[in-house]
C-alpha cells in the first residue's frame, strides 16, 4: 500500500506552505480515484468546492464543500471523485509538532468525518489565515489548530458519556429542517420534552444556544453553496433560511469575521 509523504496529495497543488511541523496544502482533485494508501502525518481534509467520495475500513463518506475530514497517522482510506471540479485543503501536522507542544492526540479517532459546525468555521479561518501570509500567520495557524484539536478531544469525550435520547433526535431535525421557522412548541412536542427542560440542556451538549446553532447551521450550508459561482447571494440567503441577505450578511460575519462577499473573493482569488 502507497504512503503518501509530506505534502504529497493526488492533484494540482496551488499551494503549500510550511509552518514548522504544520503542512499547509491547497489541492485541486484531479484523479478519478486513488486507490487504498495512506499518509504519514495525521492531517485534516476540508473541501472547498466540489465533491468526493472516501472510504475507509469502517466508513464510506460523501463529502461536498464544506465537509471536514480528520486521519491520524498511517490510516488505510480510498477516495473516488465524482464529475466536476473539486478543490480541498489539507492540513497536516507531524507527530514532533504534537510532542514539541505536550499535547496528546491518542485519544483522537483514526478516520472520522466531523460534524461539529465550530469546528468547520476554525478550519475556514485557518484557511483564510493562509492568505495573510503574514509575520502573525505561524502564531495564529498554531492557536487556531491548538484550539480545533481540543474542541475534537472534549467532543470525544462527551461521546463516550450516555446522553439523552433526545439529544441525537434534535441534531438530526435540526440538520434537516434549519431553513424552516422552527419554534420551540414544535421542537418540545416533536421531542416529547419539557420546552424548560430543552432550553437549558441544549447549550450543555451543543456549546451554544438554541437560536444559536440553528443560525451556526444555516451559515455552514452557506459556505456550501458560496464555493458555487452561479449562485447569487440573496439566492443562498434565502435557500439558508435567512430573511433577506442583510439578515445573511450579519450572521455570517459574526461568525466568521468576514462578509459573505469578502469570503468569497478568498476562496475565488
Amino acid at each position: 500500500m502507497k504512503q503518501s509523504q509530506t505534502g504529497e496529495f493526488y492533484g494540482q497543488t496551488n499551494k503549500t506552505i510550511n509552518l514548522e511541523g504544520i503542512t499547509l496544502t491547497d489541492t485541486v482533485y484531479t484523479l478519478d480515484k486513488v486507490d487504498w494508501h495512506y499518509h504519514e502525518n495525521a492531517y485534516f481534509t476540508f473541501i472547498l468546492q466540489g465533491n468526493v467520495i472516501e472510504g475507509n475500513k469502517k466508513e464510506i463518506y460523501n463529502c461536498s464543500a464544506g465537509d471536514l475530514l480528520f486521519h491520524n497517522w498511517q490510516e488505510p482510506h480510498y477516495n473516488i471523485k465524482p464529475e466536476g471540479f473539486t478543490r480541498g485543503f489539507h492540513i497536516e501536522i507531524e507527530k514532533n509538532w504534537f510532542d514539541n507542544l505536550d499535547f496528546s492526540a491518542a485519544d483522537l479517532q483514526g478516520s472520522i468525518n466531523i460534524s461539529n459546525p465550530d469546528l468547520k468555521f476554525l478550519l475556514y479561518k485557518i484557511f483564510r489565515e493562509t492568505k495573510a501570509d503574514d509575520s502573525s500567520t505561524l502564531l495564529s495557524i498554531q492557536t487556531l489548530l491548538l484550539e480545533t484539536l481540543s474542541k475534537m478531544l472534549r467532543d470525544n469525550k462527551s461521546d463516550t458519556g450516555k446522553k439523552p435520547t433526545w439529544v441525537s433526535e434534535i441534531d438530526l431535525i435540526l440538520n434537516d429542517q434549519f431553513s424552516d421557522q422552527l419554534s420551540l412548541d414544535y421542537l418540545s412536542k416533536t421531542l416529547d420534552i419539557h420546552p424548560v427542560h430543552l432550553s437549558r440542556d441544549f447549550s450543555k451538549y451543543f456549546n451554544s444556544g438554541l437560536g444559536e446553532y440553528i443560525r451556526k447551521l444555516k451559515v455552514q450550508k452557506s459556505l456550501q453553496l458560496i464555493s458555487q459561482k452561479k449562485l447569487d447571494l440573496t439566492s443562498i440567503a434565502l435557500d439558508c433560511g435567512f430573511s433577506d441577505q442583510s439578515h445573511f450578511t450579519r450572521c455570517f460575519k459574526e461568525i466568521n469575521g468576514v462578509t459573505p462577499s469578502q469570503y468569497r473573493k478568498i476562496l475565488f482569488g
